[in-house]
C-alpha cells in the first residue's frame, strides 16, 4: 500500500493485516478466475524490466517472476515486504524495496513495464490524475502499464456501506483479531478506466473476468 491523501487508515489495515492477507486467494469462487489471471500476466511481462507498485506480501510478483526479465516490487508497508521476502521468485532478479507510489523518484532503474495488482482500487478519485502524473514521470514514455483489480460482485466483495461526494466508495472490514477498519475500494467499470487513462495513455485494453478485470496501456508522458 501507499499514503498520499488515502484514508489514514489504509496503510495500517494492510500493515496489520499483512500475516492473513493472502486468503484472499482461497476464496473457491475465484479459482477459474485466478487460474486464467496466472496464464494472462506471465505472457504480459515475459522479458521485461518491471516496476510493481504496491506489491504488497509478493503474490502477484511471484507470479510474473516466471517471466520477467526482473522486478522491482514496492509498497509502503515494511510489514507486507517482510512476507514477500521469504517467497522463491525463480528465474526473474527480484528487488524488493519500500517507496510509496506517489514518490516514485526515490526507486533507481529503468522499467519497460509498471504492473498495479489492486492498488488502483485504492485510490481517491481525486488523487488519480495525481498518481498518473507522478508515474509519467517517473517512466518513459512508450511504457507499458498494467493494471488488475476487482469487479464488484456481491456475496464475493464485502458490501460498500458508504460512497462520498466525490464518488469513492467503503467497505467495513475486520481482522481475524476482530479490529475493524473502514477500508476505501473503489470499482470503476470500462468507461471509467478508459476516461481516466485517456490524458496519460494510449492503447488503451480492458480485459473482464468474472470477479476480476485487467487493463493495459502505453504511458504517453507527461500530460
Amino acid at each position: 500500500m501507499t499514503s498520499g491523501t488515502t484514508d489514514g487508515d489504509l496503510a495500517d489495515y494492510y500493515r496489520q493485516r499483512a500475516g492473513e492477507y493472502d486468503s484472499v486467494y482461497r476464496k473457491p469462487e475465484r479459482q477459474h478466475d485466478l487460474a486464467q489471471l496466472r496464464e494472462l500476466l506471465p505472457a504480459r511481462t515475459a522479458g521485461k524490466r518491471v516496476l510493481e507498485i504496491a506489491a504488497g506480501t509478493g503474490y502477484w510478483t511471484q507470479i510474473i517472476a516466471t517471466t520477467a526479465l526482473s522486478i522491482t516490487a514496492t509498497d509502503l508497508n515494511t510489514e507486507t515486504l517482510a512476507v514477500a521476502a521469504a517467497r522463491d521468485y525463480g528465474p526473474a532478479q527480484v528487488e524488493l524495496m519500500t517507496a510509496d507510489a506517489y514518490a516514485l523518484d526515490s526507486v533507481p532503474g529503468d522499467f519497460d513495464l509498471v504492473f498495479c495488482g489492486f492498488w488502483w482500487s485504492h485510490i481517491r478519485r481525486a488523487d488519480v490524475a495525481r498518481f498518473l502524473a507522478g508515474l509519467c514521470r517517473r517512466v518513459a514514455p512508450g511504457t507499458t502499464l498494467l493494471i488488475l483489480d476487482n469487479r464488484y460482485v456481491a456475496g464475493s466483495n464485502h458490501p460498500i456501506t458508504r460512497v462520498s461526494e466525490d464518488g469513492d466508495s467503503y467497505q467495513d472490514r475486520r481482522l481475524l483479531d476482530g479490529r475493524r477498519y473502514e477500508v476505501l475500494k473503489n470499482f470503476p467499470d470500462s468507461a471509467r478506466l478508459a476516461a481516466d487513462l485517456e490524458p496519460w495513455a494510449t492503447a488503451f485494453s480492458y480485459t473482464q473476468l468474472q470477479y476480476f478485470w485487467l487493463v493495459s496501456c502505453t504511458l504517453a508522458g507527461p500530460a
